[in-house]
């Protein structure tokens, strides 16, 4: 019993959705279907580009791994935010709040860092498409994955220990559906300003340098399409990087909203609704915006349903 207790107090109690109580059944299926739709979706999209020769290529090497990361993030968030929209108590132990942020960091800080990386594949591949082949080869496109990867460690094992390190309040009542920082700092004993002022300075680094890095090939690349002679030439310049670009909008969009702002701001129903948009529907829309405006992934999952089609005729 003693035990029991002591658990309870030492747990996080999610308030998220609780003004929703009847129509979190509604919630659970849409969310539901949302995450079986992300999952389908990503899983074909690293699939075709695992199968197809043609797409062995750095592009899509990085968006096969843009797709692995928004599956892994969105398992972080969303099975145990379904559990709780059933469960009358919804709550997470200390550790298990400290994992959830902290590989909710990690996978969020590498994927700005992969935005940045598919920008100078992007900027390669239009300004100097004579040397492409010879800057991104195989080993260098691998270890560009690495340093996001080692970054989003970096950043997410310092905020995360500094967060869990301050001593919290007995009523650890988190108006969120996941241990996000801002609502986590909320229910912090002791004074968090220096805590604070430390996040918003990685925020700062993992937002601001990937989009900073961004626009600048982004610019180079512009000035490089406006000097294509043919319309239909500058268009098709374009076209391959269009997807990318709305995929930096809806990304940095969302995480600037939320983490580019001082804690005073914080409104827990306004960072609802928008962490909603960043770990439910963005790793939705990110495959399906680069799938349906491709062309070669298009192609190749045609190719890939004929071949099946063919396969399953055989069979019979």
């Amino acid at each position: 019993m003693e035990n029991d207790s002591q658990s309870l107090t030492t747990d996080f109690i999610f308030l998220g959705f609780s003004t929703l109580a009847e129509l979190q059944k509604l919630l659970f299926v849409v969310f539901l279907l949302l995450y079986l739709v992300t999952l389908s979706t990503n899983a074909t999209i690293m699939t075709i580009i695992r199968l197809d020769p043609s797409l062995h290529t750095p592009m899509y090497f990085f968006l096969s791994v843009l797709s692995f990361l928004e599956t892994c993030y969105t398992f972080v968030i969303v099975p145990k935010m379904l559990v709780d929209l059933l469960a009358e108590r919804k709550a997470i132990s200390f550790l298990g709040c400290a994992v959830q942020m902290y590989f909710f960091l990690f996978l969020g800080c590498s994927h700005s860092f992969l935005l940045a990386t598919m920008g100078y594949d992007r900027f390669v591949a239009i300004c100097h498409p004579l040397h492409y082949n010879s800057i991104m080869t195989r080993r260098v496109c691998v270890q560009l994955v690495i340093a996001s990867a080692l970054i989003g460690l970096l950043a997410a094992q310092a905020d995360t220990t500094l967060i869990f390190c301050l001593p919290f309040q007995a009523s650890r009542k988190l108006n969120h559906f996941f241990c996000d920082i801002a609502p986590v700092l909320s229910v912090a004993f002791a004074d968090t300003n220096l805590s604070e002022a430390v996040v918003f300075t990685l925020a700062i680094f993992v937002l601001l340098i990937p989009l900073m890095l961004i626009l600048i090939s982004y610019l180079f690349i512009l000035f490089t399409i406006l000097k294509i002679p043919s319309a239909a030439g500058r268009r098709k310049a374009f076209s391959t990087c269009s997807a990318h670009l709305m995929v930096v909008v809806v990304h940095y969009g969302c995480a600037s909203s939320v983490y580019l702002r001082p804690n005073a701001s914080y409104s827990s129903d306004k960072d609802a609704v928008i962490s909603v948009a960043y770990t439910i529907l963005t790793p939705l829309l990110n495959p399906m915006i680069y799938s349906l405006r491709n062309k070669d992934v298009k192609t190749a999952l045609r190719k890939s349903l004929r071949k099946n089609r063919l396969s399953q005729k055989d069979f019979q």
